[in-house]
């Protein structure tokens, strides 16, 4: 399952938020786009994690939210 989402993360915190999502064993990959407007985080996992993702990332003080 891809799961994309809208972020204001920035390449500054990537590594933090990598640390932050390390803790999902279900995710198989992680991929950010600075450069896009939404600076879109791209996640794809074996389930559905996007609540608890948005939830962990929306707690540390980033906001995000899911692309449809």
């Amino acid at each position: 399952m891809v799961i994309v989402l809208k972020t204001n993360i920035f390449s500054q915190l990537e590594t933090h938020v990598r640390s932050l999502l390390n803790t999902f064993k279900q995710i198989s990959s992680i991929d950010f786009d600075f450069e896009d407007v939404d600076r879109v985080l791209r996640i794809e996992a074996s389930q559905n994690i996007t609540f608890e993702v948005t939830y962990l990332l929306n707690k540390n003080g980033f906001i995000c939210e899911e692309l449809r």
